[in-house]
């Protein structure tokens, strides 16, 4: 009986060695899917769209390049349009930025005959005179009185024996500009002039009345990107 005993002493010593070795023997190999871990964590969301069983290093790869060049053109992008449109694009100049004021425009007519004695004399013996309206608002007078001069289409102002060569003429005001003593103004569309005395007329008109809006002591006019001489030229 004894010697049986130390048999089974035998057996239970052996497997509890093997049952100690396969507790503290060398650790396991670590699994390939550990390595996916830093992959996945070194671009900035593939942590949040990785999904756990996917490849390892592969979903990483393919999933934040798509994440994050998403977001730069989603937030960089500039709303079309939205800087204004230069001036220089419309051949208009800059807002003056000056305050708005209140008062009366002066507009110039023509005294046929007068030879200078009412104000400017100017070809065929005639004479320009200013006028004044009632008082408007404004900001820039140039514009106003232009564009009230060439909105008027009456021949004869009123009872003052003062006559608009340009009460036929279809003309727009597009802009005017300051330049030293020298204001510019830009028109579109045509003349409707009655003779060849009207010609130095119509010129005086928008010459004098541009100049007393801007108190410059020159102007140049240009009617469809032309001067106004070359234009009328034709006539």
């Amino acid at each position: 009986m004894a010697r049986s005993g130390l048999s089974v002493f035998s057996v239970l010593g052996v497997g509890a060695a093997i049952v100690l070795t396969g507790c503290f023997g060398p650790p396991a190999p670590a699994p390939t899917t550990s390595s996916a871990a830093p992959s996945a964590t070194t671009g900035p969301t593939s942590s949040a769209t990785a999904s756990p069983s996917a490849a390892p290093g592969t979903t990483a790869a393919t999933t934040t390049p798509t994440t994050t060049a998403a977001a730069p053109t989603t937030t960089a992008a500039a709303p079309p349009s939205s800087a204004p449109a230069s001036p220089t694009a419309t051949g208009e100049p800059a807002p003056t930025g000056l305050p708005e004021q209140t008062g009366p425009l002066t507009v110039f007519y023509v005294a046929v005959g007068d030879n200078g004695v009412s104000g400017p004399a100017i070809g065929c013996g005639d004479s320009l005179v200013a006028t004044t309206t009632a008082p408007v608002r404004f900001t820039d007078q140039v514009g106003p009185s232009v564009g009230t001069l060439l909105a008027n289409k009456s021949r004869d102002i009123g009872q003052s024996g003062l006559i608009n060569v340009l009460y036929q003429s279809n003309l727009t005001y597009v802009a005017g500009e300051l330049d030293g003593s020298t204001i510019t103004i830009w028109l579109t569309g045509q003349f409707m002039l009655g003779g060849v005395c009207d010609i130095p007329r119509a010129k005086a008109q928008l010459e004098y009345t541009a100049m007393a809006a801007s108190g410059a002591t020159s102007a140049q006019v240009f009617v469809n990107g032309r001067p106004i001489d070359d234009v009328l030229s034709l006539k």
